[in-house]
């Protein structure tokens, strides 16, 4: 079977359990927990397994975990016939494309991801600052409600028609949900993350990464990755400096989904936990069908 997009999830995925069907059916899934395990010095199948909700969405720890049950999933498709024509994720998780599609290797991956989660929760540990989703205003009005703000507060992930996630300065995030509600916005949800993502409260945070990016090597991809900085295929030519802009710019998933759907990519399966990319699919385009993949069930029904 050959889908067209495999989609992978970004933070706030995470759960108790997460990866556990996996790991238990199928060789291949176990082998990459043992794998990140081995590279990370991190027993990624008891974080994974055995801790509660609260210690696993502490950013340091979600994001190589979810990245192991992605890449776990991903290998047990494989294993099951599946294959794809190309793939992106959502901000995390378009670390795990990059895996996925042979541009790092999964060790490497582990590496760069675990790094990444321990920069990102100092930063959110030190820099006051937060996220929230805006429902029912289009992208523009948005937009304005945050530039009429003092202070840094910027739209950060375009999801889909009518959802569009704010983030920055705690005081200025507060005045632009406000902003947003007078304009008349369905709802304002602020998020359980713990700091000011994608925003360039991250520039120090992403200039270390950068660096410790530098240390590796890069292989031409197996199949296009799609970038959340422009919705196109990324090169990996300058990998490192997108990677450092990637932390501190707009995820732009309903322009990449719209092009891969113009491109003829018009199925596809999200694969790690949760079902986020998928509500978002439905939203974004009606040729577009996704099946998520987080579970060994999932994995035998996406291969029939």
């Amino acid at each position: 079977m050959t889908y067209g997009f495999a989609f992978f999830p970004g933070q706030g995925a995470q759960g108790p359990g997460m990866g556990q069907s996996l790991f238990e059916g199928s060789d291949a899934a176990r082998a990459v927990f043992g794998r990140v395990s081995d590279v990370t010095g991190v027993d990624v199948a008891k974080l994974c397994f055995e801790t509660d909700a609260a210690t696993l969405s502490r950013t340091e720890h979600s994001q190589l975990a979810i990245f192991t049950h992605s890449m776990a999933a991903y290998a047990a498709l494989q294993e099951a016939g599946v294959s794809f024509r190309a793939c992106a994720g959502f901000s995390l998780g378009e670390y795990t494309a990059l895996a996925a599609a042979g541009i790092v290797s999964l060790e490497d991956g582990a590496k760069i991801v675990r790094k990444r989660g321990q920069l990102m929760q100092h930063a959110a540990d030190t820099i006051e600052g937060g996220m929230a989703a805006i429902l029912g205003l289009e992208d523009e009005v948005v937009e304005r409600a945050c530039a009429a703000v003092d202070g840094l507060v910027l739209p950060v992930n375009y999801n889909c028609p009518g959802q569009l996630v704010i983030a920055g300065e705690r005081a200025a995030l507060e005045r632009a949900i406000e902003n947003c509600k007078a304009a008349g916005a369905r709802r304002a949800v602020p998020l359980a993350v713990s700091g000011a993502f994608h925003t360039p409260l991250l520039k120090d945070a992403a200039a270390e990464l950068r660096a410790f990016i530098e240390r590796f090597s890069f292989s031409a991809p197996t199949m296009p990755v799609y970038s959340n900085l422009d919705g196109q295929p990324l090169s990996i030519e300058h990998l490192p400096a997108h990677l450092e802009q990637h932390m501190i710019s707009p995820v732009r998933w309903k322009t990449l989904v719209e092009n891969g759907v113009a491109a003829g990519l018009t199925t596809g399966c999200e694969i790690g936990p949760g079902k986020t990319l998928t509500g978002f699919a439905r939203k974004i385009s009606k040729e577009l069908a996704v099946t998520a993949v987080e579970t060994m069930e999932n994995v035998l029904s996406a291969a029939q």
